[in-house]
């Protein structure tokens, strides 16, 4: 079975983590909008752990239709004040979209890719566009804090830029 090994550390981690009750509040306030990659680990990277934050993922770390409802219900029902968005270094969202779309249809061998991946050259222009419409939402900026963050995958480093 392909998930056994999954299943099975589960188990150990179910047994570990004890009998803690976790809220589906977010206990430091925070949001995290952070890239899908995997070399980017949203809440050891600031000191947190689970239950201390609600934490969303979209490629690039882009604030799509989906990021955007996450972020409304986070500040409005779960306890959110403040928000970061993470964008990171070599990230494969700066590359042209017609780029990953070759680079999928070589890889499954499916020629029509009917999607848009929402790549961007601009990838610090692009975080500063989603800070801001997140701090100009009336359902978002009003009520929370909002800042642009860029991490460095080699080092480890977060820099606030916006």
């Amino acid at each position: 079975m392909p998930f056994n090994d999954l299943l099975a550390a589960n188990a150990a981690y179910a047994e570990a983590f004890g009998d803690r009750r976790l809220e589906g509040q977010a206990r430091a306030g925070l949001c995290i909008l952070a890239c899908m990659d995997s070399r980017v680990d949203p809440l050891p990277m600031v000191g947190l752990q689970i239950g201390d934050a609600k934490v969303l993922r979209t490629p690039g770390a882009h604030l799509t239709p989906d990021a955007l409802a996450g972020c409304v219900l986070a500040v409005n029902l779960l306890g959110v004040s403040r928000i970061m968005v993470v964008a990171h270094a070599r990230c494969a969202m700066a590359d042209l979209e017609s780029s990953l779309h070759d680079r999928v249809a070589a890889s499954s061998g499916v020629k029509e890719i009917d999607m848009v991946f929402g790549a961007d050259t601009d990838r610090l222009g692009r975080l500063a566009a989603d800070v801001e419409a997140l701090r100009n939402h009336e359902l978002i900026g009003p009520f929370a804090e909002v800042g642009g963050f860029d991490y460095d995958v080699d080092n480890r480093r977060l820099t606030q830029l916006y």
